[in-house]
């Protein structure tokens, strides 16, 4: 009985066993924490990519973006470079996996400012360019398995061509 009672109130060993079971918890908490800041890394870099992009198609000339006609296919594809790659002849995407078919352009007039300023003399009005881009969220533990990143990214941004 009385090494019994000598077992219970002995207390070597209890840090061990609290940080035995705390351990799968606190690396749990930061993992997820690593995984929660690169899909935010890299969902601004997403966002980054198109306000490039339609940054770009801004400075353009009003006839890349014709009121009532097609884009230009050189303008467009100039857009989608810049978007994917911070640069017209650039070759490594910001985003890993992002191509230049996930990037989509596409114009609209707006009829409010056909009169007005430098859109003076523009039939239609201001052309507005809509640059919207998505890409597949690489997870940092997909390898392990425990993740599956089939988790899309999405960004999209409008620019009023400025023809300059």
């Amino acid at each position: 009985m009385t090494r019994l009672i000598r077992f219970i109130r002995d207390t070597r060993g209890a840090a061990a066993a609290e940080m035995a079971l705390m351990v799968p918890l606190l690396l749990t908490l930061m993992f997820a924490g690593f995984e929660a800041g690169h899909y935010f890394y890299t969902e601004q870099q997403v966002i980054k990519a198109v306000r490039e992009g339609s940054r770009y198609a801004g400075r353009l000339g009003f006839d890349a973006f014709p009121c009532g006609g097609a884009a230009d296919a050189t303008a467009v594809a100039q857009i989608q470079q810049v978007t994917r790659t911070g640069t017209v002849t650039g070759t490594n995407p910001r985003v890993r996996g992002m191509a230049l078919s996930d990037i989509t352009v596409t114009h609209r007039c707006d009829a409010n400012f056909e009169n007005d300023g430098i859109f003076k003399g523009t039939t239609g009005g201001a052309p507005i360019v809509l640059v919207e881009a998505e890409a597949g969220y690489n997870s940092l533990f997909e390898a392990l398995g425990v993740i599956d990143s089939s988790a899309i990214v999405q960004a999209s941004s409008e620019a009023v061509v400025n023809g300059i």
